[in-house]
């Protein structure tokens, strides 16, 4: 029997409703398709902060690196704002990018039809949506030196340094037009290169990747006009290549494409290792506890690391789908919920109704 080795990381906030969750469908699904997943907890975020006193222990990056994957829920809370910042779990999850090199990040967006009524946009806007964005995720303006605060004589001076070099832009976009290849043919790269000299660059090292796949459509866009156009015409994109900063804000604007954050799985990948699969959404501290968070980004992150990480394709399929039949049977956490339409459920409860779904 084939057998995977996962690092769990709870986090903080809502993490450990979902990852309770989703530990008992990957239970479930791993049975069912005759495979074997061993699960290590380890502290990570504020809850390393409150056992280690820091965000990312020496021992759970050691557990991580000796994995076949780590699934991460979520870390952050405001009573942690007031740390230095080497301390804030923010801090922590930065280490772990750095540390595991994982400099690909993964973001499906879909639309699901039976959530077209629950998007932010117009049914006709969104009901064709199906992109992904890859954004890079090691390098750029949150990793850049130098960086730093310094008083001068008109008060204080704070600085951050967005920066890329040729190797860093080439390995990315090389993931981007693979991944394109196995879509529909068509790369968006953005950037802010009427400004910015990093951005630049950028675009040159991108046009230079393009030209190894001739039979993907590359395009380009300001990341201002990005922003517009992904809540104009949404359905225009089919991959998005850009960097660390614009990749942040765009796929969070994405993801409200789909009627809540709360549906967005993702995965950080490296060349050589275990990659990281969590939900794009954070900690929500202020419902931790109250048993309404929405656990399907999770589970879609679970299911992409079956089929990344472990090339346990049927698995993760079959997942997919049962979330899919559930939703369409009308079950909502209340995120999902529109016009008081559908039948609200808790988190633990589309936990319960999707491990009937699945047996």
């Amino acid at each position: 029997m084939k057998s995977y080795k996962i690092t769990l990381l709870p986090g903080d906030g809502i993490g450990p409703e979902i990852t309770n969750v989703t530990h008992n469908i990957l239970d479930l699904i791993s049975n069912k398709f005759d495979f074997k997943l061993n699960f290590k907890e380890m502290p990570f975020g504020g809850s390393a902060i409150e056992s280690d006193g820091i965000p990312f222990p020496n021992k759970t990056l050691q557990e991580c690196k000796n994995s076949d994957a780590v699934l991460l829920a979520a870390i952050g809370d405001p009573k942690y704002d007031q740390l230095p910042r080497e301390k804030r779990p923010e801090t922590g999850l930065l280490k772990l990018r750095s540390s595991l090199d994982l400099f690909a990040n993964i973001r499906p967006v879909k639309i699901i039809p039976s959530l077209t009524k629950a998007s932010s946009l117009k049914e006709e806007y969104v009901n064709k949506v199906d992109l992904v964005v890859v954004r890079e995720l090691t390098s750029g303006i949150y990793f850049g030196e130098p960086k730093g605060r310094i008083k001068t004589e008109s008060g204080v001076r704070a600085f951050n340094t967005m920066t890329y070099t040729s190797e860093e832009v080439k390995r990315i976009a090389e993931i981007a037009f693979k991944l394109a290849q196995q879509r529909n043919q068509k790369v968006c790269s953005v950037d802010k290169a009427n400004v910015l000299d990093v951005s630049q660059l950028w675009r040159e090292e991108t046009i230079l990747v393009s030209n190894n796949f001739k039979g993907i459509d590359l395009t380009h866009q300001y990341v201002d006009n990005a922003a517009m156009q992904l809540v104009r015409n949404p359905s225009q994109f089919d991959v998005i290549l850009t960097s660390n900063l614009f990749g942040d804000i765009l796929s969070d604007i994405a993801a409200m494409l789909t009627g809540s954050i709360g549906m967005l799985p993702s995965a950080s990948l490296t060349k050589d290792g275990p990659g990281v699969f969590e939900p794009v959404h954070g900690s929500a501290p202020d419902i931790a506890g109250k048993d309404i968070a929405n656990p399907i980004a999770m589970i879609l992150s679970a299911a992409m690391m079956l089929k990344i990480a472990f090339n346990e394709i049927d698995a993760g399929n079959f997942l997919e789908n049962a979330i899919n039949e559930l939703l369409t049977e009308g079950y909502r956490t209340p995120d999902l919920m529109s016009s008081g339409k559908g039948k609200q459920v808790g988190c633990k409860q589309m936990g319960e109704l999707l491990v009937e779904k699945l047996k």
